[in-house]
Formats: structure tokens, C-alpha cells, sequence
């Protein structure tokens, strides 16, 4: 994921957890933060409490997957940041992503296209 789709100042941070809105699910929390802007920026934020380094980055590099995935139906007027929850240490990329998609649909971020809206029905 390229450099202009994050949130990686520490101020556009705050930013959004001050002034933005937060949805929740099991493993992940999104805080989301309304902006005119061309395309979404995402923040990733996973602590201490998920595991040693090497866990941590791999939880990272499943969420970026995932939202380089989903990135056609995320909503482009937005920052948001995911933080990780415990569980999401011992899920595969496939769970992460239909995670995330669960948590970014309730935070309204989501828009299925016709081809997931069948595949679900």
C-alpha cells in the first residue's frame, strides 16, 4: 500500500481518535474521521499486548493485504484507523479480511459491489 493511503503522523492520529467515531467487533476497532479527499488513508495500530515484534508485523501485514483487497469498495472520504484486538494474533489473512470487512460495513466505511452481495446470499 502505497505511502498516500496512510495515517502516519502522530497529529493526523489524534486527529482522528479525538474527532472521529469508533465501531467494534471481536478483534478489530475502527475509529473513522469524515475528510474531502481523493482516497481513503488507513492507520494501523497494534500494541504490546498482541504478541512479541514478529506477531505484531504479521497481524500488519494481513490487516494491509486485506485492505489492498478490499480497497474498491472502502469509501474514499476517509481516514481511519484499525487497531488490532487479541484475537486477531491467531487468525489467518482470510479471517482478517472477512473481519474487517464485518467491522468496516458496521462503521458504514464498506460497500459490497454485486458479486459479494450474491456470494453471500
Amino acid at each position: 500500500m502505497r505511502k498516500s493511503f496512510r495515517v502516519k503522523s502522530e497529529k493526523d492520529f489524534g486527529n482522528v481518535f479525538h474527532s472521529g467515531q469508533s465501531t467494534a467487533n471481536r478483534q478489530f476497532v475502527v475509529y473513522k474521521l469524515k475528510k474531502e479527499q481523493a482516497h481513503f488513508r488507513i492507520g494501523i495500530s497494534v500494541g504490546k499486548k498482541i504478541g512479541n515484534a514478529v506477531t505484531r508485523n504479521a497481524v500488519k501485514r494481513r490487516i494491509r493485504q486485506s485492505i489492498t483487497e478490499l480497497k474498491p469498495q472502502i469509501e474514499s472520504n476517509y481516514d481511519f484507523i484499525v487497531i488490532a484486538r487479541k484475537p486477531a494474533a491467531e487468525m489467518t489473512t482470510a479471517e482478517v479480511k472477512k473481519s474487517l470487512i464485518h467491522v468496516l460495513s458496521l462503521a458504514k466505511i464498506y460497500r459490497p459491489n454485486e458479486e459479494d452481495a450474491k456470494s453471500e446470499a
